[in-house]
């Protein structure tokens, strides 16, 4: 079985500690005699079960939303997993306004479409997230990630924190 104790808990828990590690060096008295009552509560805070999400077959699919800075990886996480099982995971995919290039198919790489399409998709809350991005704006509509649970596969986004 595995814990996993909130980040905001960790974080103070960690502090604390240090806190009582420095004072409890100089008068070598222990840890829980030094600590104010918020280390107490801290050192007391419930652990919370992970357990493996065992998925029924009559349940629907579920988005995973990645979520963290650029630079962080996200993106290639997202990469990998769907390519480690592209039969369960697939990326909706996203719409965007610049112009297709000569390569590019309008559905394969993006929904191209125009800048009042796309604000008047934003304005009737059809984006899940959007963004700009050298003068074009780019997000992933909602119609986008339920295409993706309704053709039976786990739709998986990456998202940076704005």
């Amino acid at each position: 079985f595995s814990v996993l104790v909130p980040l905001s808990l960790t974080a103070g828990f960690r502090r604390s500690m240090r806190l009582c590690r420095r004072k409890s060096r100089t008068n070598q008295q222990s840890c829980y005699a030094q600590c104010s009552s918020s280390c107490y509560s801290t050192l007391a805070a419930p652990y919370e079960e992970v357990v493996r999400y065992q998925r029924h077959p009559a349940d629907r699919n579920r988005l995973i939303v990645l979520v963290g800075p650029a630079g962080v990886g996200v993106n290639e996480l997202r990469r990998r997993l769907i390519t480690s099982n592209p039969q369960q995971f697939q990326s909706a995919v996203p719409h965007t306004t610049r112009v297709q290039k000569s390569y590019e198919m309008n559905g394969r790489e993006y929904h191209y479409v125009s800048k009042e399409t796309f604000e008047n998709m934003v304005y009737t809350h059809r984006m899940l997230e959007y963004g700009e991005y050298k003068g074009y704006l780019y997000g992933t509509s909602v119609d986008a990630v339920r295409t993706v649970l309704d053709g039976g596969k786990i739709c998986v986004v990456d998202l940076e924190p704005q």
